[in-house]
């Protein structure tokens, strides 16, 4: 993980749940060989798989001296907090892990390396912090050059943010490499970076840049791949993060999109300051996705991923086969049951493209 092999100790104290530690839940799922160790002294004694159904033994521990037990040499911040700053009784441990020499690796909006103490310390000691949030240096204007690219371009979208978006990508991408497609994951988020090793963070971008940042990873993707799976984020009709989901999707001006959804829920996902809004029926999310795409390129929602994590198997496949019947869709849940069908969806679309364009 950036840059090398390592031993990660996780941070997730007070935070080591499905719903809140994204970043921890998406390392472990796809980098699961480099956690050693995850921090949450309300959970410790158990394992990961306990506490997040990911991943299996890996021991949850009180403390950073009981993970030091596990010989890491890393530390990963493992939330992603709305507003992205460091909890301030986290300060002290990263700061103990600097002086242990181990790297510290944050997807915060706050830029670590920049705190003049950590900073020191980590020069002191040796190792390294690493801020994968922070934006790229060059700032490309946005020209729709993506709908130009060859390759299929496929953009995942939600009907709230957390609900699946980077996962569905990567599923479907490793289901697409399995059967011998050159397929891309572009990753836009900082859990989605930790996995790939590669990628921005879109919201971190400021907003005339978005756009273009996003149509440089997917053209920088497409030479290398006939299909390109991009990493969504927020949702257009979510009222604080519509504009990075509105941005994104006229930067990799998709051919296709998937939507996505966790089942169950019913009002969008906000912090503390208002009411939630309810959310829109999935036709409707459907129907916006693609008038607000199709403003520069059409792109159709092929199929549905479906996030069961809270439902038993019974229950899962109900839900799923309810949004299929909704929406007339292919339905999945690419974690639970697999990312065959989508994936077969897109090969058709793909083998699709190649007869038409043979044609011409």
């Amino acid at each position: 993980m950036l840059g090398k092999k390592r031993r990660i100790a996780v941070m997730a104290e007070g935070s080591f749940t499905p719903m809140d530690a994204k970043t921890a839940l998406g390392v472990l799922r796809y980098r699961t060989s480099e956690v050693v160790a995850v921090i949450d002294s309300g959970r410790a004694g158990r394992t990961c798989d306990d506490c997040v159904g990911v991943g299996g033994d890996i021991p949850v521990v009180a403390g950073l001296e009981a993970a030091a037990a596990y010989d890491p040499d890393s530390l990963l911040l493992g939330i992603a907090p709305q507003g992205g700053t460091l909890p301030e009784s986290w300060r002290r441990v990263v700061a103990e892990a600097l002086l242990r020499g181990w790297d510290v690796l944050s997807g915060l909006h706050v830029f670590l390396a920049d705190d003049p103490e950590l900073s020191a310390l980590a020069r002191a000691k040796g190792c390294s912090i690493h801020d994968v949030r922070r934006p790229p240096a060059a700032r490309p204007i946005a020209a729709r050059r993506a709908a130009s690219s060859d390759a299929l371009i496929v953009l995942t979208v939600g009907s709230d943010c957390n609900v699946g978006k980077m996962t569905t990508a990567l599923e479907v991408h490793a289901e697409l490499q399995g059967r011998g497609v050159r397929s891309a994951f572009v990753a836009t988020g900082q859990t989605g970076i930790f996995v790939a090793d590669h990628g921005a963070a879109i919201d971190a971008v400021p907003g005339d840049f978005v756009a273009g940042a996003v149509e440089k990873l997917v053209l920088d993707a497409a030479r290398e791949a006939d299909v390109v799976l991009v990493e969504g984020q927020g949702a257009i009709h979510h009222p604080a993060y519509s504009g990075v989901a509105l941005g994104l999707m006229h930067g990799a001006c998709p051919e296709a999109m998937i939507l996505c959804h966790q089942s169950g829920r019913t009002h969008m996902k906000l912090s503390d300051a208002g009411p939630a809004p309810r959310l829109r029926s999935l036709s409707e999310i459907i129907r916006d996705n693609e008038r607000a795409a199709g403003w520069l390129r059409p792109a159709p929602v092929l199929a549905l991923s479906i996030n069961t994590m809270m439902l038993d198997d019974l229950d899962a496949r109900r839900a799923i086969d309810n949004a299929q019947q909704l929406t007339g869709l292919p339905t999945v849940d690419p974690v639970r049951f697999g990312a065959d069908t989508v994936a077969t969806e897109l090969m058709r679309r793909l083998d699709e493209r190649k007869r038409r364009a043979s044609n011409e």
